[in-house]
């Protein structure tokens, strides 16, 4: 045991004796390093790897050494800030470039237009998001320099600004570490009580553990390795039984008499909205979609984000043909762009806005309902200070002018024949808590197009954020994806059957029925703001006790 622990300790000082490069490049190593903790890898162990590397790295910065500190000013408290900010901002951006490299993916589909951006995207966008890192270090150095406290600040620190990622500027939560353990069916069951955030916060504890055996103030003992066991093996051992105890009871039925058909036609993005493919794309959807017999029982064609490649609306020949298509009594659900006439042309010569929605057809193609995206994205849908960015020559990647208009929010959808639907197009998915209104519905459908990003970890890691929804709501999520991946999955979270990256086919499914609210549903972020809350307590215990572990 003392060798092991001796061992801790050396590799802690190697890492806090680096100089300022050496220290930069490897946070940025072990930001990279974490992508493979997440989603589709799920090599969670790693945290134990890279998360004490970042802290034993910036223990070296300004140390404080003395052996009983006065309290400091609050200059001193922020010694060593830009070292402590950049270190943190390497390792946000080896995390970010390195997770959400795929986005640059989406800047080749129109390359002449907009390959030239990919070395801007690829700086900006995870430079800026690794501030989020960079805060979180500096705050939580100014809280706590030493010993177990020094721990649960970071914990603290780093929870409070993946929430912060999660709203500020409309939010990307994208990879939030409480997505390292949510690959396994098991691990992910907690977030039925206490959400991605709360999750985020368990993952920190586990992931930071092995720094509460060495570091400034540290002289490890039994108590502290009985501490680290806890953390380390005892909380992930709690989540796999907890998640064995929910999985184990009783799956409710499907839904009576719904019998859905999902398309998945997997048309690469450059080929879409090209004029002379329009037809036989369209043509595609409906081959697809056509029962070659009544034995499917089919009721419901759900179809993925903007799947006609034209204004369905205003297309009364294309409605026609789904009239053909659709068995008698079916209903189409499909994601279509929709246009708004405007009272008058605006000076840009605009003449109606346009809603990337969800709409419910009937079998006579009529249709019934309509949903519009809310929560757009940006540079995507639409670029922040339109006018002005349109007017230097740039647009979003979608080409609409003027971008697409959002909708007012979250509501459920009246389905004949089906219970009442969520609609959440595309990267509404993401955002834990807002995926439904006050009005609960019965199921989620989740239309996306993630052929933008082709066979990169981008779609797959959208994936799994989706099926977290599940998991948090208790209700079921069905996914109709352009290119993948399209699936059922229960209201726990299981997959019940799914079609993956690259495919063409249907899947052919009842729709699960929902489960009880889960606790996460009825009381939202409460639990996650009482883990913050017992953090705070926590580091004042270590600071008014002025423990030694």
């Amino acid at each position: 045991m003392q060798g092991f622990l001796g061992g801790v300790a050396g590799l802690a000082a190697w890492l806090g004796a680096r100089p300022a490069a050496q220290r930069m490049g490897l946070a940025a190593v072990f930001g990279g390093a974490t992508v493979l903790a997440m989603p589709p890898f799920g090599l969670w162990p790693l945290l134990f790897i890279t998360y004490p590397g970042l802290v034993w790295l910036l223990d070296g910065i300004a140390p404080d050494a003395s052996p009983a500190p006065q309290a400091p000013d609050v200059s001193s408290r922020f010694a060593g800030w830009p070292a402590t900010a950049a270190t943190a901002w390497a390792f946000g951006f080896g995390f970010f470039i390195s997770g959400l490299y795929w986005i640059g993916s989406a800047f080749l589909v129109e390359a002449d237009a907009f390959a030239w951006m990919i070395p801007f995207v690829a700086m900006i966008l995870p430079g800026g998001l690794a501030l989020f890192f960079a805060l979180a270090a500096v705050a939580a150095r100014a809280v706590a320099r030493r010993g177990p406290a020094r721990v649960i600040a970071y914990v603290l620190a780093f929870a409070l600004a993946e929430w912060l990622r999660g709203h500020v500027l409309t939010g990307f939560p994208w990879n939030a570490a409480g997505y390292a353990l949510s690959v396994s069916d098991w691990l992910v069951q907690a977030t039925a009580l206490w959400g991605l955030y709360g999750h985020t916060v368990i993952t920190l504890l586990i992931a930071l553990a092995p720094a509460l055996l060495a570091g400034p103030g540290i002289a490890p003992g039994r108590r502290h390795v009985a501490a680290v066991l806890c953390l380390a093996l005892g909380m992930p051992v709690l989540l796999y039984g907890f998640g064995a105890w929910r999985l184990s009871g009783p799956e409710p039925v499907d839904v009576a008499d719904v019998r859905l058909r999902i398309v998945q036609p997997n048309i690469a993005q450059k080929d879409k909205w090209r004029p002379e493919l329009r037809a036989a794309n369209f043509s595609r959807l409906l081959r697809l979609s056509r029962a070659e017999d009544d034995a499917a029982g089919i009721t419901h064609v759900i179809w993925p984000e903007s799947a006609p490649p034209f204004l369905l609306a205003d297309n009364a020949d294309a409605r026609a043909l789904i009239a053909h298509m659709l068995p008698p009594r079916a209903h189409l659900i499909t994601g279509a762009v929709r246009a708004e006439p405007l009272p008058r042309a605006r000076p840009d010569g605009r003449w109606a806005r346009f809603f990337n929605s969800v709409m419910v057809l009937d079998s006579d193609a009529r249709i019934l309902d309509v949903y519009d995206k809310a929560h757009l994205v940006p540079f995507g849908e639409y670029l922040p200070a339109q006018g002005l960015l349109e007017a230097i020559g740039l647009q979003q990647l979608t080409r609409q002018r003027g971008g697409y208009a959002s909708g007012p929010g979250p509501r459920p959808m009246s389905v004949p024949g089906a219970p009442s639907v969520g609609p959440l197009v595309c990267y509404e998915v993401i955002f834990p808590g807002s995926v439904v209104s006050d009005q609960r519905p019965q199921w989620l459908l989740n239309t996306t197009n993630d052929a933008w990003f082709g066979n990169s970890i981008g779609p797959r890691q959208h994936f799994y954020q989706a099926r977290m929804r599940a998991v948090e709501e208790g209700l079921p999520v069905i996914r109709a994806a352009n290119t993948g991946i399209s699936a059922v999955i229960g209201p726990k979270g299981q997959v019940r059957a799914i079609l993956e990256l690259g495919q063409a086919g249907v899947l052919d499914q009842p729709l699960p029925a929902q489960i009880d609210k889960t606790i996460y549903s009825r009381n939202g972020d409460t639990i996650f703001l009482i883990m913050i809350a017992v953090c705070v307590l926590t580091i004042l215990y270590f600071k008014v006790s002025k423990s030694k572990v």
